[in-house]
């Protein structure tokens, strides 16, 4: 329970120092460039963890069934490489709302 503390914490913290380190004097009229950036920074990175993860996942899985039964080895491939490319299509859509964010275009 402690470590869950500390990580939600830490995590807390991490989402408030760039928010005083991009903090404005005067009325504000600064473009808020730098909260583009990391919205931009947020969405692919999380959406590259994500298919990382996913990736990882599906290939450990196939090459255990392929272990398990290499008989059905051409059927688990031709899944597996439809996977990963369903699975890396989410990063595309990350990459596009990325750049939608930096270049501020209305989705």
């Amino acid at each position: 329970m402690r470590n869950l503390v500390r990580i939600v914490l830490l995590s807390l913290c991490l989402v408030l120092v760039p928010l005083v380190a991009f903090a404005e004097e005067g009325g504000g009229a600064g473009s808020g460039a730098g909260m583009l950036a990391i919205g931009a920074g947020l969405t692919i990175g999380l959406a590259g963890l994500g298919c990382g993860i996913g990736q990882g996942l599906t290939a450990g899985n196939t090459a255990a069934g392929i272990a398990r039964n290499p008989g059905a080895s051409g059927t688990m491939f031709t899944s597996f490489i439809l996977g990963m490319v369903l699975i890396e299509s989410i990063s595309i859509y990350g990459l596009v709302v990325g750049l939608l964010i930096v270049f501020r275009i209305p989705a």
